[in-house]
């Protein structure tokens, strides 16, 4: 068969496939223009999911005659200063964006710069450029969407769905901007100049309200990446990521990267079902990310992602490490600030610590902390009233009360009733205690030498650092076989399968979340089994030491599993039960 060249409107079409998915794509692409041009107001109109009518008004700069006949013109942007495809400050930048959604829609658009006489109307069907009487700004009307291509029209789905995804793009975008005010079908607003604590409230759901945690940290190795935003309390989670918001340089992402960093900072306070809700921006310079890569401008390629990803690991573990006792201490009188408790020493606390278990669960790292309870001086009781009195008003889960179920300690700080599950709370107490001892290594006198496709040898050692920081030395040997000569004392894991799991992942991500995700499995099985069981009976001297602790350990708000360590109920929620109001 001959090669030919596409006509025009065939090669319009062909785009549109790729920018115009549904309604939604085109509201996306209209609203990031009308970012682009200044705007700080958009109104959005959609009639039958976006299939009869999608109206988009803004009060940007408008455009001139002659802007606005080559608007429609394929490849034509404002938005490229230059030929540097890595110098891209704007939403969009293709150029695709009008004359594919003019191919397959009846397309209007009314405009006007302010230093014309008149606005401008342009009918997309004819080509004919009018005057009008449009005043400011810009008005593009799409109608009769893929009424060119009716083939299409069966993919998409019902109203209801297609107008959820469109209030779906506007609440990203209103993410991305709270500076802008955007209105839909007159339903659904968000004005403008907003906190952006109470856009996320907007768009979130009210029950985010004072459960966000504030992040902003710059990068030590890269002053110019920063990242900023709220993520949730761990004990605040959806079933899905539906209100994850991520963005880089301002643009709304949906990146491999972002999601895999988020998910491993959860990863030891949140279960792996559900999902954190988050707004988080990243700033990178614009030559360290490459936003060229798909059509509809949703993911990224950064020059380095294994910093980017560690970088927000950190930033965000940081932001979760926060204890409560953090939280409070800036409004405490810097001359009356009493010193720290010390970490929790299980006998001499007067808890009962458990026997080590010593079959194949028990946690390769251990051997020193399991030493120091057996050989650990005889337990001695800490005074309750001592306890508690030095410093009573700093003690935010307050004084204990007693035990209720020999599950759960009651306490009253202030106003409030406070119930802590026991074993939640140690068991996080000890998880965080085990991470900060040294992995113990056990050099093999032959190594284990395992084989794997050249693809997944080269896959698994990009990440030798890794590997080394989790206990293992490995190497190649040969193309088709990795060696292990180290490795952690106690893992005997079945090591074909979990090379083959992080190289695909490699594959697939740019890094692997496994070991990090066995090396949590193996401290969070041992904590659990270490640590107070419920119902185990507590005296007054074990339950204070224990929300003493808790007060000062990092997540402290969560075990291990993601559960609730604690609630603090107001009294007067406790009022309205009895209709005392």
């Amino acid at each position: 068969m001959p090669i030919r060249v596409l006509p025009d409107f065939l090669i319009n079409q062909i785009a549109a496939g790729e920018v115009v998915e549904r309604p939604a794509s085109v509201v996306k692409e209209l609203v990031e223009n009308a970012l682009d041009a200044g705007a700080d107001q958009i109104v959005v109109d959609v009639t039958d999911g976006g299939r009869t009518m999608i109206s988009v008004i803004d009060n940007g700069c408008g455009m001139s005659r002659a802007d606005l006949a080559h608007s429609v013109m394929r490849h034509a942007t404002s938005k490229l200063p230059s030929d540097d495809l890595l110098d891209i400050n704007f939403m969009g930048f293709r150029g695709e964006a009008l004359p594919s959604i003019a191919s397959v829609s009846d397309m209007t658009i009314d405009t006007c710069n302010g230093a014309d006489e008149n606005g401008w109307v342009l009918d997309c069907n004819s080509g004919d450029i009018r005057p009008s009487d449009w005043d400011a700004g810009t008005r593009i009307r799409v109608k009769n969407l893929f009424a060119k291509t009716p083939a299409r029209l069966k993919f998409l789905r019902a109203d209801r769905a297609e107008m959820m995804s469109v209030l779906d793009v506007i609440k990203r975008l209103a993410m991305a901007r709270a500076d802008v005010g955007f209105t839909l079908n007159n339903k659904w607003r968000f004005p403008k100049n907003q906190e952006l604590s109470e856009r996320i409230a907007a768009v979130m759901g009210d029950d985010v309200r004072g459960r966000m945690l504030a992040v902003d940290a710059i990068s030590a190795s890269n002053a110019a990446m920063r990242l900023r935003g709220f993520i949730s309390e761990p004990t605040l989670r959806r079933a899905s990521s539906v209100d994850q918001f991520l963005f880089v340089n301002g643009r709304p992402v949906k990146d491999k990267v972002l999601v895999g960093a988020l998910r491993a900072a959860y990863m030891d306070v949140m279960h792996a079902r559900e999902f954190p809700l988050c707004a988080l921006y990243l700033d990178v310079p614009s030559r360290s990310v490459d936003v060229n890569v798909s059509p509809a401008k949703t993911e990224v390629h950064f020059l380095e992602p294994s910093h980017v990803r560690a970088f927000i690991i950190k930033s965000l573990r940081d932001a979760l490490a926060r204890t409560l006792n953090d939280n409070i201490a800036v409004s405490r009188p810097v001359e009356s600030v009493s010193p720290a408790p010390q970490p929790m020493n299980f006998t001499e606390r007067g808890f009962r610590v458990c026997a080590p278990h010593r079959g194949p669960d028990s946690a390769f790292m251990f051997a020193d902390v399991v030493a120091h309870h057996n050989t650990a001086s005889s337990p001695q009781v800490v005074s309750a009233s001592a306890s508690i009195d030095a410093g009573d008003e700093y003690m935010p889960l307050g004084r204990v009360i007693g035990q209720i179920g020999n599950k759960y300690i009651l306490a009253q700080s202030g106003e409030n009733l406070v119930i802590v599950d026991q074993h939640a709370a140690h068991e996080r107490i000890t998880y965080e205690r085990l991470r900060r001892h040294a992995i113990k290594v056990q050099p093999l006198l032959t190594p284990i030498v395992v084989s794997l496709r050249a693809e997944d040898v080269a896959a698994v050692l990009s990440i030798r650092d890794e590997w080394r920081d989790s206990g293992l030395h490995i190497d190649a040997f040969g193309d088709t076989a990795i060696a292990i000569f180290e490795k952690p004392a106690d893992w005997d894991l079945n090591w074909v399968e979990l090379f083959h799991d992080v190289a695909d992942e490699i594959r697939d991500h740019g890094h692997s979340a496994q070991i990090s995700e066995r090396l949590h499995l193996k401290l969070a099985n041992y904590a659990c089994h270490h640590s107070v069981r419920a119902g185990q009976k507590l005296d007054i001297a074990q339950m204070d030491a224990l929300l003493r602790d808790i007060e000062n350990t990092t997540r402290g708000g969560e075990c291990n599993h993601g559960r609730p360590v604690y609630k603090i109920i107001p009294l007067d929620q406790i009022d309205g039960w009895f209709e005392r109001v």
